[in-house]
């Protein structure tokens, strides 16, 4: 091997970039436009020069013409919120309906700096590159007009919101071992810098806020966020000015109605929890109710995942369903109580996979979404006291109907590349649900739960991509798991194991098992006798190089050679006679994604039952 070569390969430590926002902004709640400045400290942790830099300008998808614009009336299948009788709800906004974000003017380290704007993205050569290590000022003046609630953000949504401002300011882009990530605003989610925010908001002083961050100015705010029993000092004047910082994020979003009540819950040992939601006596029952729910999930999170790192969180009325952001979420709230509960422990589930294990959703789209689904499912089971046997079913079903609908595409594909809607949302949500359910099936399912805690333990305030997840499942387990993550995620590869044959041999009976589908898998397999006697054996998959412990330990197991991958059947004995044999099923569980469970059993004819 020579010099290069090595020198070729990446051992570089891990490293992430670093923003510091500071930003003042004054909104028009009468025409919906506000403009700002943006003090902005990077510091380049990364081993390269960067002669460049980005801006997302989010607000700027929501105008006719645009990309978000033009792929809805491309793609097949349309998001319902978007698409109405036919048509594009963006190609229909009027000059005063938009969405903008314009910078007007820029600076680095006091000199300025040229720039042009990209549709969503905000170009911005650099004439001397910030050197590794290096920290540098961008000062950025802008203006905005919030759009029509279209998509996740806007103003006066369908249940009268004033404004949900998510994704409103100058973003920076995000640089990381990949490269730039400055991809345009199409429909999906994100990908941010950790950092630090300061912001101060002046809008109308009716209006109650809620969103990231710790208000600094309780005093002066009100509105139900002042000290319990100590008056508030409102400034004079029609406006106020609220001053949140939002330590070690990498978002901020906020949102503001004047009819806005606002409750709080402490948790014990936790954050502080707020309520937002407007005075409408059909949802106040609903919203009361809510918040014990959420606080019991939360605990539930804390013990099953680990600890919430901030001291408060939102929930907040608002959006077009349900989103989550850095300490907060935005639902719609007019909804049954199990739906109300079901969106909000969604949501706070998303605080632990992706606000602080911060995976590149446009890229890795599964890990936050079905991680969620995934966690939300057991959470939901618990707070609704649902008793259900399989949680995950839904996620199954929902990962079957891709494979039969011929439309799947492997996970790898780049959130806004699915050709359609329905792929996306079945590869992120149910197959990225049964790729966590079905690792239990793998390595255990106390290992999974090991796995989880490690995995937030090790990544928290990180960026973690796919293969983090695996080698944290490896090291809890000590199974090497290459092989999973390769066929679920990076291919359309299915499961699909079968009994072929059950046949008496003497006083023993031998089993034929067939491997149909191209995914390789290990196999449990249930015994049950004609006097109700069950055992089960267990196959390990040679490339595992390990095993699990067994997950019925109040059956006896046999744990029987390796299958080899290659070798599309597999053969072994058991020792009773055929006669004794009532049936024989394949993963009991249910856990292992077989695509035609239908021939994963077999029954006898006529099993002689024993005195």
């Amino acid at each position: 091997m020579t010099a290069l070569t090595l020198q070729a390969q990446n051992n570089t430590a891990y490293w992430q970039q670093h923003v510091d926002y500071s930003m003042e902004v004054e909104m028009n709640v009468e025409n919906y436009k506000y403009s700002g400045t943006q003090r902005l400290v990077y510091t380049n942790n990364s081993p390269d020069a960067l002669d460049r830099v980005y801006f997302h300008m989010y607000f700027n998808a929501f105008q006719p013409g645009s990309e978000m614009d033009i792929r809805l009336q491309n793609i097949k299948d349309p998001d319902g919120r978007m698409y109405v009788n036919g048509q594009s709800r963006i190609a229909g906004l009027s000059p005063t309906e938009i969405g903008y974000l314009k910078a007007t003017s820029l600076s680095r380290d006091g000199k300025e700096v040229p720039y042009s704007l990209e549709g969503t993205v905000l170009e911005v050569p650099l004439q001397k590159p910030i050197a590794p290590g290096e920290k540098t000022t961008f000062e950025m003046d802008f203006e905005g007009q919030v759009p029509q609630q279209i998509r996740r953000s806007g103003r006066n949504n369908k249940e009268g919101v004033a404004l949900s401002m998510s994704q409103w300011y100058p973003k920076m882009a995000e640089y990381d071992f990949e490269g730039w990530h400055a991809d345009p605003y199409i429909s999906r989610e994100y990908h941010g810098v950790w950092g630090d925010f300061d912001v101060k908001l002046t809008l109308d002083k009716d209006y109650v806020v809620g969103g990231s961050g710790y208000l600094q100015n309780p005093q002066e705010i009100g509105h139900g966020y002042q000290a319990p029993g100590t008056q508030v000092k409102k400034p004079k004047g029609e406006t106020l000015t609220w001053h949140f910082k939002a330590p070690m994020v990498h978002d901020f979003m906020w949102a503001a109605d004047p009819e806005y009540l606002h409750d709080t819950l402490q948790v014990d040992n936790g954050p502080m929890l707020h309520f937002l939601y407007k005075n409408d006596p059909e949802i106040i029952e609903n919203w009361k109710n809510l918040q014990p729910k959420t606080r019991e999930a939360l605990l539930f999170y804390n013990r099953n995942i680990g600890p919430y790192p901030y001291d408060q969180y939102s929930v907040i009325q608002g959006g077009d369903g349900g989103m989550e952001y850095a300490m907060a979420t935005l639902i719609t709230g007019k909804r049954k109580f199990g739906s109300l509960v079901g969106v909000t422990i969604h949501e706070l589930a998303h605080s632990w996979f992706q606000q602080v294990l911060a995976s590149n959703e446009l890229k890795h789209e599964w890990m936050d979404e079905g991680f969620t689904e995934f966690i939300s499912d057991l959470c939901m089971n618990a707070v609704m006291e649902q008793q259900n046997d399989h949680p995950f079913e839904g996620g199954y079903q929902g990962y079957f109907s891709l494979v039969e609908s011929g439309q799947e595409q492997p996970q790898t594909t780049h959130a806004d590349r699915y050709n359609i809607d329905f792929a996306y949302y079945r590869a992120a949500y149910n197959k990225g649900e049964v790729f966590l359910a079905q690792l239990g099936y793998i390595i255990g399912q106390d290992k999974l739960m090991e796995t989880l805690r490690r995995y937030y333990e090790d990544f928290k305030f990180k960026h973690p991509t796919p293969n983090d997840v695996k080698r944290t499942a490896e090291k809890v387990s000590g199974i090497e798991l290459d092989w999973y993550l390769t066929d679920w995620t990076q291919t359309t590869n299915t499961i699909d194991y079968a009994i072929k044959q059950v046949s008496a041999e003497g006083d023993k009976t031998k089993v034929v098992l067939e491997r149909i589908g191209l995914m390789p898998m290990p196999i449990d397999i249930l015994l049950v006798t004609v006097d109700g006697m069950q055992e089960t054996y267990y196959a390990p998959l040679r490339i595992m190089r390990g095993e699990k412990d067994n997950p019925y330990p109040t059956l006896k197991r046999t744990q029987l050679p390796d299958w080899p991958w290659a070798f599309p059947s597999y053969e072994f004995t058991i020792d009773k006679p055929l006669s004794e044999i009532k049936a024989l099923v394949i993963d009991p569980s249910q856990l292992m994604a077989d695509v035609h469970g239908e021939n994963n059993v077999w029954q006898a004819d006529n099993p002689v039952l024993k005195d």
